[in-house]
C-alpha cells in the first residue's frame, strides 16, 4: 500500500463513530459482516438500511440524513451506482471520510467523493483485511 493510503487509513480509523451504507441482516453479505468487523473492535457504528429496523442488534436508518447526529466516516457497501448517490447523501450529511469497499467503487464515486472534499479509500484493502475480521 502506498503512503497516502496508508494516511487515509489510519485518519479513518482514528474516527469515534462509523455507519456502514448497506448494512444487510444476512450475515453471509459483507454488509453485515463489515458492520460485526466495527462490533467486534468496539467501534461505535450505525447500519444504514432503508428495508431493516435493525440489523445485528443495533437499530438501523434509512439514510445517512436520518442519523441522530453527525458521523465521520462511513464504509460503503453498495452496487457502484448506488455509491455515486450515497456519496453526495455523505458530503450533505458532514461525513468525511468514505471507504468503498472492494466492489462498491466507480471511477464516477471516487471523482465525486474526491470533488466534494472527502477522504476516500478504494481500489485498495477491505476493511474485514486492515481490521482483522473472524465470523
Amino acid at each position: 500500500m502506498s503512503d497516502p493510503v496508508v494516511a487515509r487509513i489510519q485518519a479513518f480509523l482514528a474516527c469515534d463513530s462509523f455507519a456502514v451504507v448497506g448494512a444487510s441482516v444476512d450475515r453471509s453479505k459483507y454488509g453485515n459482516k463489515v458492520l460485526r468487523c466495527y462490533m467486534q473492535h468496539g467501534r461505535t457504528v450505525h447500519p444504514i438500511n432503508p428495508r431493516a429496523e435493525a440489523v445485528e442488534g443495533l437499530k438501523s436508518y434509512a439514510s445517512l440524513a436520518a442519523l441522530p447526529g453527525p458521523v465521520p466516516a462511513i464504509s460503503v457497501i453498495t452496487p457502484p451506482a448506488i455509491t455515486e448517490q450515497v456519496v453526495r447523501d455523505a458530503a450533505a450529511a458532514g461525513v468525511k471520510h468514505v471507504w468503498m469497499q472492494p466492489g462498491a467503487e466507480s471511477a464516477a464515486a471516487i471523482r465525486a467523493a474526491e470533488e466534494l472534499g472527502l477522504s476516500v479509500i478504494a481500489g485498495g484493502p477491505c476493511l474485514l483485511v486492515v481490521l482483522g475480521y473472524r465470523d
